[in-house]
Order: structure tokens, then sequence, then C-alpha cells
């Protein structure tokens, strides 16, 4: 039987949402949204709103909306960039900070549930070929 790359990409898809589906309640005892939450969880890698539009493919003016609302929660706030006085960087605060790490629990959790149903050595196997598949060509 073959499988082709869409069907894989599909399936994958299909995981993330139930997972995401499942933590909904988690996310919105938190004060987040999912779209919030995967905003917040990427502020401190991408700490500009355009960095964060490219990374998670959303618009960039969905961004600016999200960056509003946890802005407003307390979960990140704007600070001048000294490296260059024109941009603002976002800045998890200590709320934003556990917001997200109790949000990635949950997220953990429940992925993790799913996982106990795959053998070891077959999430050991997955593990290599999602590395594989990541890695630069």
């Amino acid at each position: 039987m073959s499988v082709d790359g869409a069907q894989l990409w599909t399936l994958n898809q299909r995981l993330l949402a139930v997972v995401m589906d499942a933590c909904t309640k988690e996310l919105a005892e938190l004060g987040l949204e999912t779209k919030e939450f995967f905003v917040l969880a990427e502020a401190e890698t991408s700490p500009y709103p355009a960095e964060i539009a490219t990374a998670l493919l959303l618009p960039k003016a969905s961004v600016t909306v999200y960056v509003r609302n946890l802005v407003a929660k307390g979960f990140i706030r704007r600070e001048i960039d000294e490296a260059d006085l024109r941009r603002h960087r976002l800045v998890l605060t200590a709320e934003g900070t556990a917001a997200r790490d109790r949000a990635l629990a949950a997220l953990a959790a429940e992925y993790d549930r799913r996982l106990a149903r795959v053998n070891p050595q077959d999430r050991t196997e997955l593990k290599r070929i999602l590395q594989e598949m990541l890695s630069p060509a």
C-alpha cells in the first residue's frame, strides 16, 4: 500500500486539530484562544510581530489583533527595541510565561496520552523520521 505526502499531511493535521480541540477548555481557563496561544508561545523565539506572522503562517493583521489581546490580558508587553528605535519587540510577562507553560503542559499531556498508544520502538522511529524531515536538505 502506497502512502503519499498528502495523506500523511492530512493525518498530521487531523492529529494536531484533535489535540488542540482536547485542550480548548484548559486554554480557555487560562484566558487564551487557540491562536492567541500560538502567538504567545512563539513570542519568545520570534519577538517581532512580523516574525510571528511568518513563523505561524498567519496574516500580519491577525497577529496584530492577537498581540493587542495578549497585551490587554497582561501576557505580553511591547518594548522599544534598543537596536532599532522604530521597532517594538514583544516580551512575555511573568503571567504570560506562566500561561504559556501551563498551556504547553496541557498540550504535552494530551499528546502524550495519544502517543502512549504507540509502542516505544515506534515512538523512537517517529522521532527519527520527524527529525529527518526537518533537517536541511
